[in-house]
């Protein structure tokens, strides 16, 4: 069963743009029908000293469960040196599962559509960029309409 999977892309340390194009070409070969939004400086969240991120998103369409999905995100950061010192460390490569079609799932380690996404404009503008119309299954709302509100 194909669904749209939204994956967030972050990095604030060593070569930003390297980490998100190795973890766009990776996610390629994974998925189809592959949209990138743009690339966008901003700040660590909740005024986290430390450098700035690059933040996108990727959307595209697989048959992988959430669980495996997550499994290669995992994966992939690590690839690119990804360590778990503390919440809110600098990292080489941040990738977070946002949804999975209208997949709505709360598991110990896993939470599909991620729940933070509704309140970070990092998140909400590029993916409006790239998939306005895909729809939050918790909220009905659909991605335009999530920024565009989080926006004013």
């Amino acid at each position: 069963m194909s669904r749209t999977a939204a994956v967030a892309l972050g990095s604030n340390l060593g070569d930003r743009a390297a980490h998100l194009a190795y973890a766009v070409a990776r996610l390629k070969s994974l998925l189809s029908d592959v949209a990138v939004s743009t690339f966008i400086e901003n700040p660590p969240e909740h005024g986290v000293p430390g450098p700035s991120f690059l933040n996108g998103v990727l959307v595209g369409r697989t048959d992988l469960s959430a669980r495996t999905l997550l499994a290669i995100l995992l994966e992939i950061e690590q690839e690119r040196g990804r360590e778990r010192r503390e919440a809110g460390a600098p990292r080489t490569l941040d990738l977070d599962l946002v949804l999975l079609g209208d997949l709505v799932l709360d598991e110990p380690g896993l939470q599909v559509p991620h729940p933070r996404f509704r309140t970070r404009t990092f998140v909400l503008g590029p993916l409006a960029e790239v998939a306005p119309a895909l729809t939050d299954p918790m909220t009905g709302g659909s991605i335009e309409t999530l920024f565009t509100k989080l926006s004013r």
